[in-house]
């Protein structure tokens, strides 16, 4: 599975570098930085959790 970020809908809160550190960071403003746009198999719970938390709804889940 792979996330990915929807840079229309982003706001910059930074929830999501927060619930999946793993794949993601944030720049100063609190948007996020794409570190590895590939979710391991053991971060998928991670990467759903902030998913499902992004307040604009920026994030998606996509299986390969």
């Amino acid at each position: 599975m792979r996330i990915e970020v929807d840079w229309t809908r982003c706001d910059g809160h930074g929830l999501c570098a927060l619930l999946l550190a793993e794949n993601l960071g944030s720049d100063p403003d609190g948007y996020p930085v794409v570190h590895d746009t590939a979710v391991a198999r053991d971060s998928v719970r991670h990467a759903r959790r902030a998913v499902a938390a992004c307040p604009a709804l920026a994030l998606r889940l996509v299986r390969d």
